[in-house]
């Protein structure tokens, strides 16, 4: 199982598919409480991308997926977390890379893209004006309080805000540690990001009935140069719609 040790000793799975050696490879960033697998695999997006002849990289953040779960908020954060994919990078020797992060996985996205330069082009999906706004995911939807009081009760019926009570079904449905991902949602980045910094080709992909994604023409003027992209789908859905990964796969390989 490949997995490498993050500067603070937590264990991180990630996994390769092969493809074209002479492109730089796309590395994909999955969503709160998702995975590689759940987020990029299932839904058919490391499949289409493969077809096209791209070599993939997925990761699984700390606290999801096969990585490490540590269960101190300390650990956590997109900006931490976007130190772990600097970190693969590294190791993968990879000189460029084109990047696309889902939901938490797109702040995780755009941090790494302003630091990072090898970052040759970026999608972020699942977003929209609470990046500028916010600083990061839209916690106006479902605060974090919201997040942290529905994975830490023992009895699902007790959650009283729909929307969090449908994220606690995901967790459960993925067998996910409660613990950890309370973490993460006491870790929520909230800091501005500098937008106007990004200079590569960026994609905006957001669900036309997701509420966390709110006017993402607002985040796409934010970027220079910045595309938007609309599919049908609400924020657990719109991945699994073929137009997203269309859209996806057609951007990402028209640097070629």
């Amino acid at each position: 199982m490949p997995t490498f040790q993050a500067d603070d000793g937590v264990e991180i799975y990630w996994e390769q598919w092969d493809g074209d050696t002479g492109q730089p490879p796309v590395l994909l960033h999955h969503g709160f409480i998702a995975s590689g697998l759940t987020n990029w695999v299932l839904p058919g997006v490391v499949d289409a991308l493969r077809a096209s002849g791209r070599r993939v990289v997925a990761i699984d953040a700390r606290g999801h997926g096969r990585s490490g779960k540590p269960h101190d908020p300390s650990f956590y954060g997109e900006s931490r977390m976007a130190r772990d994919v600097s970190r693969l990078l590294d190791l993968l020797g990879a000189t460029a890379a084109d990047v696309a992060g889902y939901s938490m996985g797109a702040i995780v996205s755009l941090l790494l893209a302003t630091r990072d330069r090898r970052v040759r082009r970026l999608a972020i999906g699942g977003v929209g004006a609470a990046v500028v706004e916010l600083g990061g995911v839209d916690t106006r939807v479902i605060p974090a309080a919201d997040f942290r009081a529905a994975f830490e009760t023992d009895d699902p019926a007790a959650i009283t805000s729909p929307a969090a009570a449908g994220f606690r079904s995901f967790v459960d449905a993925v067998g996910g540690d409660r613990v950890a991902l309370a973490a993460q949602a006491a870790a929520l980045h909230a800091e501005p990001i500098p937008l106007d910094s990004l200079t590569v080709p960026t994609l905006v992909l957001a669900g036309r009935e997701d509420p966390l994604a709110g006017r993402p023409e607002i985040l796409a003027k934010a970027i220079p140069g910045a595309r938007l992209a609309v599919v049908d789908g609400d924020h657990l859905g719109a991945v699994r719609v073929p137009a997203f990964t269309t859209e996806l796969v057609g951007f990402l390989n028209s640097g070629r």
